[in-house]
């Protein structure tokens, strides 16, 4: 009996990763943080080279005369991040044993679509190569020369850190990330993230059952930084991930597939709490998360908010980018908040102003130009409460704009009664005529 094998043919990169050993991966990985344009001139290879410690580019690219396109330019179709439509090609007929039964199983491809990766939201950094872009108005602060040292390594660490919303977790480490020139593979848990988003799945394509790597195996296989944003809204579900958080690697049981990382792989995780839930409220669709899960993660940080100059700094940085700079405006906000925070911090209160919502007042006072309406939008996310207590503050601490928020309220009460207004009016100036 004959039997036909039939299977998918996957892009012509794919096929050239698979036969490429980890170190020459890792040099790809590093390659990519250059350019992911295929030929590459001597000196992106050379820059590579250097980025891993080499002093000069590979012999497996520069010696295979296959590779070579031109003068100092060479072929990497492992750069290559296009999806190539899969077709299906019948291999020679082979010849069974005597009364054995063989059964033809279709194999699946495995994609490699960094570009899809990006569009389905890893960070705000270019779609080509996702190392994300360098914010001009960021401030380095807390924690960040400790992970920055700790990911310049290019050591498996990886990283907790825990900390109220708002206060600067995430672009912390997409702004390490950027200085670095390091791709950072941003991914945002949910409850619903279950092992086929983080690893990877079969999907159909054009018709034919395609494997599509996930984020977490891209990253891998790139030697980048993995982000696990908001990681304590996951389920159970994320447990798939214990072998990758040893830095050992991960099978695909789908498809018969062992992955390890290439060097520089490491992840980072981000959450509201230290993965105990959130007793408070504060943070619903928090979870108890697995202790074992946790204690793969060799460092946590638990990141405060800015203390109060740094948080200045911030402001004004926002401030110039916004194009309105008020240095006055900026020390008054910070006060503020320092004043309300230390209020949650004694449980004189329930809710908190963050750096981000500060950042949004600044916005809006670019946008309006008008203090108090810029502080009033942007408090309108919290109970009328609440709203009246934090404006009130405000206005106690800034005469100016108290002042402001007044003349601003006379005027809109006049609009609204033009003949009450007129008539206080007559009043108050007969009452200026002598006798």
């Amino acid at each position: 009996m004959r039997v036909l094998c039939i299977f998918p043919v996957s892009i012509l990169s794919e096929f050239y990763r698979m036969s490429l050993s980890n170190k020459q991966l890792a040099f790809v990985g590093a390659l990519r943080t250059i350019t992911t344009t295929s030929p590459v001139s001597r000196q992106d290879l050379l820059l590579a080279a250097n980025s891993l410690g080499q002093k000069f580019p590979p012999a497996w690219i520069v010696k295979d005369d296959a590779r070579h396109a031109g003068r100092g330019k060479f072929h990497m179709p492992e750069l290559q991040t296009t999806t190539t439509p899969v077709k299906t090609v019948v291999v020679a007929p082979v010849v069974s044993v005597a009364k054995t039964k063989v059964a033809a199983t279709p194999v699946v491809a495995s994609t490699m679509n960094f570009q899809a990766a990006a569009i389905l939201g890893m960070t705000g950094g270019d779609r080509s190569s996702l190392i994300p872009n360098v914010s001009p108005e960021y401030v380095a602060w807390g924690h960040y020369s400790d992970i920055e040292k700790i990911i310049s390594t290019r050591l498996f660490a990886p990283i907790f850190v825990t900390g109220l919303s708002g206060n600067g977790k995430t672009t912390m480490i997409e702004q390490i990330c950027a200085k670095m020139k390091r791709e950072c593979f941003r991914v945002n848990i949910v409850p619903e993230t279950d092992e086929d988003d983080l690893l990877g799945g079969l999907r159909l394509i054009e018709g034919n059952t395609v494997w599509q790597d996930g984020p977490v195996v891209n990253a891998m296989l790139a030697g980048a930084v993995l982000l696990l944003d908001e990681v304590d809204l996951g389920t159970e579900k994320i447990m798939c991930l214990q072998s990758v958080l040893e830095g050992k690697g991960v099978y695909l049981k789908k498809v018969n597939r062992w992955v390890t990382p290439v060097n520089g792989f490491t992840v980072v995780a981000t959450a509201n709490t230290k993965g105990k839930g959130s007793d408070d409220g504060r943070f619903v669709g928090t979870r108890v998360m697995n202790e074992a899960f946790l204690d793969r993660f060799d460092y946590t940080y638990e990141q405060e908010y800015a203390p109060r100059g740094t948080e200045k700094k911030i402001l004004i940085k926002a401030m110039k980018k916004f194009g309105l700079e008020d240095a006055d405006f900026a020390d008054m906000l910070t006060t503020w908040s320092e004043m309300n925070r230390d209020l949650f911090a004694k449980s004189g209160i329930d809710e908190i102003i963050s750096t981000r919502r500060l950042i949004n007042i600044c916005k809006a006072y670019a946008v309006f130009g008008v203090k108090h309406k810029a502080i009033k939008m942007c408090l309108a996310r919290f109970d009328a409460a609440t709203q009246k207590s934090f404006y009130d503050s405000y206005m106690k601490l800034d005469a100016q704009v108290a002042e402001d928020a007044a003349k601003a309220a006379a005027a809109a009460a006049a609009e609204a009664n033009p003949t009450a207004a007129a008539a206080a009016t007559a009043k108050a100036t007969s009452n200026d005529v002598p006798f």
